[in-house]
């Protein structure tokens, strides 16, 4: 049984200890309990350092005892490197203790199966007896690199700016590892959550959002206990600092018993990919993407977020300006025209063969002058057109390139670029093919804070992450708290009444009315359960040409059992009726018919779906896309979590490969998107309203130039009437 995380302790003292106990040292230097200390010692641990065997009077040169209750102190934390089967009663004696925390290494508990899930819960148990936290267990350790509490063992710690959380020990070992041989920010604070049975993710993102050494926050994730936990911190933190996240488990493994389009369409990676956007989360798609990314965020904090995504180029070759073009292009981002006083102040600069349109290219003109760079990005930053400025090419190797006499002018060059972010509050980002190299002008850089990239597809995959995490910043300050409609008891009895007669759907009439209780703009079809009521039609169907749906609680796709019939006359429905009734009970004998729904056929538009699902990790998250018979082949689709804000709605909208379609093509008009954005709140707002809702399918809806008409309704209720 999963337990419920405690939310009251902070884990400033925990994660920031001022002494530790270590419970199981030896003096083996092969186990874990001799090598925490020497790392400890190695690390120059500020604090006091208490290690515990009951035998020994002494490791590493410190005074050992006997056993926690004996320590002359109260430490901050405890280290606990003994087996799984003795933690139940250690962590109970931390607690009475006093101690705040643990880090638990073992082995042995909930991943193992039943007998270590019990084990689990009997040492959580204990911890909650006094409100000790436990980090872990099957955790590869903590570290601190501002106060040197090494923990995990990892060499050569470097401290820096960058937050880790990892649910694996190899993967953040990789990360350290790279970020030890590369010239990005080191580490702040480094936890592996391990079973995470008491602290959780979500919990370690608010201890790095007041962590005044952490700028930026990178995890490397599999699952998440508490998602909908999890996009709540995470909302929260990424209007001030940027999260950036790997997601690991990116097959579309969907819902194992799906029976919508929605739940068949639910793939675990592009699912997490929206949810994660809609709160500002920066998730990378490659392993080698995730440092880059995080550094660079962490280099351009101050200067975010940005006003918009428009980038001036400045490049000394015509080759990597047009690569660096094309690839802001394909991402999205607007490479703007300049305003003419910075067309001018160009030209006054650069000989006359330069490009002084954007992107821009110098022509040789700071092959004998590299501090012309300087000079043209002051002009370009000046721009108010311009959000931030990439230079790509050859500067920092003008030496090397062309002659050492230029080497102080460039050095002098990078000094005047390092203070120009701050000066006009924009990011400024450099491409250098002899960053390898590491010259003294790169070098100067990357201490200054300016990013400094290899290549320019490094380059532009990193400013495209900034601008929009920018983007979401802004997104993520104008959104308020939507007010829900009051529940309505329209709804709710329509929902009891299924449940009542042992349904568990809602028959399309009513899923409807339902969203016409909730402000959507829905056609109500007329329900026929005689022929006979055919002849007394509503007048509005008088001479229109008509669709007969079947309603049957057993037969959820309709189209598959001959249960639709088109464009129907009037003289052609007691026809159709027999023939739809005929066709459902070949379809399934066993099936129990409501009855026949029939509407005046809609006038076409783009297909659409829209849909609610349940996810495990999320909850209730709302599918938008391109909808119709191909929509699970097409699998156009972008997801966000419940509940819905009107932003949220027109960034999927974005989102989605086919797009342009809502905009109209081949001379189509394009389609009301502020009419479909308030039918995907009137969505949210009744899942919301109504937690008995599981699954909910409005495919197709016909989007079209004023309007729209949702053509066919489908409502899943869950399984467990009382606790939904």
């Amino acid at each position: 049984m999963r337990m419920e995380p405690l939310m009251d302790s902070s884990l400033q003292t925990i994660l920031a200890p001022r002494s530790i106990a270590v419970v199981g040292a030896s003096r083996d230097e092969g186990k874990r309990g001799n090598m925490a200390i020497r790392y400890l010692q190695q690390n120059h641990y500020r604090g006091s350092i208490y290690p515990i065997h009951p035998k020994e009077t002494s490791i590493l040169d410190l005074p050992c005892y006997p056993s926690i209750d004996l320590l002359p102190e109260v430490p901050d934390l405890a280290l606990i490197c003994t087996p799984a089967h003795t933690l139940p009663e250690i962590i109970r004696g931390c607690g009475n203790k006093g101690i705040r925390g643990a880090v638990v290494l073992a082995t042995g508990f909930s991943e193992t199966g039943e007998a270590g899930l019990a084990l689990e819960s009997e040492m959580v148990n204990a911890a909650r007896e006094s409100g000790l936290r436990i980090i872990g267990p099957n955790t590869s350790g903590i570290f601190n690199a501002h106060c040197g509490a090494n923990l995990v063992g990892y060499r050569d710690l470097r401290a820096g700016n960058i937050g880790l959380l990892s649910q694996s020990g190899n993967m953040a070992l990789s990360l350290v590892t790279e970020g030890n041989h590369s010239d990005y920010p080191g580490f702040s604070t480094y936890v592996g959550v391990g079973n995470e049975a008491d602290v959780q993710f979500h919990e370690y993102l608010d201890y790095f959002a007041s962590d005044p050494n952490t700028r930026v926050i990178v995890g490397y994730v599999e699952g998440l206990k508490y998602g909908q936990k999890f996009l709540n911190s995470a909302a929260s933190v990424c209007s001030d600092k940027p999260v950036v996240l790997y997601k690991s488990g990116r097959t579309e493994v969907g819902q194992q018993s799906a029976r919508s389009h929605t739940g068949a369409l639910a793939g675990s990676y592009d699912l997490a990919r929206g949810v994660m956007r809609q709160v500002g989360v920066t998730l990378v798609d490659r392993a080698d993407e995730i440092l880059p990314v995080a550094a660079t965020l962490a280099c351009v904090a101050d200067y975010l977020p940005m006003q918009g995504n428009r980038i001036a180029i400045l490049a000394d070759g015509g080759g990597h300006a047009t690569i660096a073009a094309d690839a802001l292009d394909s991402m999205g981002l607007s490479i703007p025209q300049f305003d003419p006083q910075t067309r001018e102040g160009l030209r006054a600069l650069l000989p006359p063969s330069a490009s002084i349109n954007n992107p821009v290219d110098v022509a040789g003109g700071t092959d004998s002058h590299p501090e012309l760079f300087a000079d043209c990005a002051e002009v370009l930053l000046a721009d108010p057109h311009v959000d931030a400025l990439l230079i790509v090419g050859l500067f920092g190797g003008y030496a090397l390139r062309f002659s050492e006499s230029l080497a102080g002018r460039e050095q002098a060059c990078a000094e005047r670029l390092a203070g120009l972010p701050r000066k006009y509050a924009k990011p400024l980002m450099l491409q250098s093919l002899y960053q390898p190299a590491k010259t003294g002008p790169l070098v100067h850089l990357r201490k200054a804070d300016i990013p400094v990239f290899e290549s320019v597809d490094e380059a532009t995959h990193c400013i495209t992450a900034v601008v929009n995490y920018s983007a979401a910043q802004r997104r993520l300050s104008r959104k308020g708290e939507r007010a829900l409609p009051a529940a309505l008891s329209e709804v709710s009895r329509m929902i009891d009444n299924a449940y009542n007669e042992g349904r568990g759907v809602l028959y399309e009439y009513e899923a409807l009315d339902a969203l016409g209780a909730y402000g959507a703009d829905v056609v109500r079809p007329q329900l026929i359960r005689d022929p006979a009521q055919l002849d007394t039609l509503a007048p509005g169907m008088s001479g229109s040409r008509m669709v007969m749906k079947l309603v049957s609680q057993d037969i959820l796709h309709k189209t598959d059992a001959g249960g639709v019939k088109l464009n129907l006359a009037t003289q052609e429905l007691a026809d159709a009726y027999t023939g739809i009734m005929q066709s459902a009970l070949q379809y399934r004998p066993d099936a129990r018919i409501e009855g026949v729904l029939v509407a005046p056929m809609a006038d076409p538009g783009v297909e659409v779906i829209i849909g609610v699902t349940q996810d495990p990790q999320y909850g209730p998250v709302l599918m938008f896309g391109l909808g119709g018979v191909f929509v699970e082949v097409l699998k156009d689709v972008a997801f966000r979590a419940l509940p819905l804000s009107w932003e949220d709605a027109l960034e999927m909208f974005n989102e989605i490969r086919g797009s342009r379609i809502l905009d109209g093509v081949r001379g189509a008009a394009p389609v009301d998107r502020e009419a479909l954005v308030r039918l995907m709140l009137a969505v949210s707002d009744l899942c919301i309203n109504h937690p008995q809702i599981a699954e909910l399918d409005l495919n197709p809806v016909l989007a079209r130039e004023n309007d729209y008409c949702v053509l066919d309704a489908r409502v899943i209720l869950r399984a467990d009437r009382e606790n939904p």
